[in-house]
């Protein structure tokens, strides 16, 4: 099928949360079987690093600020670009109905905080799976032609979404039966809204119980990359040179629970989930390489 007239949206700063968190009570098209995926992109030039806002990220998830910018900042800083894709007239599916599901983050080379680059985000493959649909949305933060880091991050939408074939929801996590415990921690009772901030995602799941209870949940919980950000500090993973971090969210990190954190070498890196005591499947699995990973 033909791809479709690319749309663009251009930002000279960071696309305010108010705008967009405004267009998020629009009505959306929605979806139109045998239709293409609209092909819209949304892109911040000139974009510098706020030393406030890394030393915020690195106080939050407990990450170090003086050995180099990690592989999740990036994606923490330009999450914004994600909100005002996800909130676009022409995105055809709600964004209260997007549930992140699956990140890979990859740094091709250090991040100078005192340069200037250039991020877009776009609308990347999309595919029915079982119970509903996946879209991908793809970042790359560059330094003028040069690609610094990128990312695929994937959103799961549940519902009926046309009798096209079902595809696979991608590729699975580690395992890590039998892993060794490396820390138990708790995760702080607040900061959702305070994390949000550095994101621009002020979803009523991160801070709000009742509003998450109207969603299914139990009740608030942390923003996936806050608590990953928590996992990579207390391993200690090198944020110099290359690398790959792939994440799997797989279930809420409740404010206040007390977490484990089980890790063991996996191929040329290092595999890590974390979960909630009293409950054996893990809520958040990841994979850190010291390498590009295509």
């Amino acid at each position: 099928m033909a791809r479709s007239t690319m749309i663009l949206e251009t930002h000279e700063h960071a696309p305010s949360a108010l705008a967009f968190m405004s267009r998020a009570f629009r009505s959306s098209p929605g979806w139109h079987e045998g239709r293409s995926f609209p092909h819209i992109v949304e892109r911040w030039q000139g974009l510098r690093v706020d030393a406030k806002h890394l030393a915020a990220f690195c106080n939050t998830t407990g990450s170090g600020d003086d050995d180099g910018i990690s592989v999740l900042y990036p994606h923490v800083l330009g999450y914004r670009l994600h909100m005002a894709l996800l909130t676009h007239s022409a995105f055809p599916l709600p964004i209260w109905n997007a549930l992140q599901t699956r990140n890979r983050l990859v740094l091709h080379r250090h991040v100078d905080p005192g340069d200037a680059f250039d991020l877009e985000t776009s609308t990347g493959a999309h595919r029915l799976v079982d119970k509903g649909m996946e879209v991908e949305l793809r970042s790359c933060l560059a330094r003028g032609t040069e690609p610094v880091w990128e990312s695929h991050v994937t959103y799961f939408y549940r519902g009926r979404f046309g009798a096209g074939p079902v595809e696979a929801r991608g590729p699975p996590s580690p395992d890590l039966s039998g892993a060794p415990v490396v820390d138990r921690f708790t995760m702080p009772a607040r900061g959702g809204w305070r994390f949000g901030a550095l994101t621009g995602d002020y979803n009523g799941i991160h801070w709000w119980p009742w509003y998450a209870r109207r969603f299914g949940f139990r009740t608030a919980f942390s923003h996936p990359q806050r608590a990953a950000g928590m996992c990579m500090a207390r391993l200690q993973v090198s944020k110099a040179g290359p690398q790959t971090l792939d994440l799997w969210i797989k279930g809420p990190v409740i404010y206040g629970a007390n977490l484990t954190l089980a890790a063991a070498s996996h191929g040329n890196g290092l595999a890590f989930g974390l979960s909630l005591d009293g409950d054996p499947r893990m809520a958040l699995v990841g994979l850190w390489q010291n390498e590009v990973v295509s």
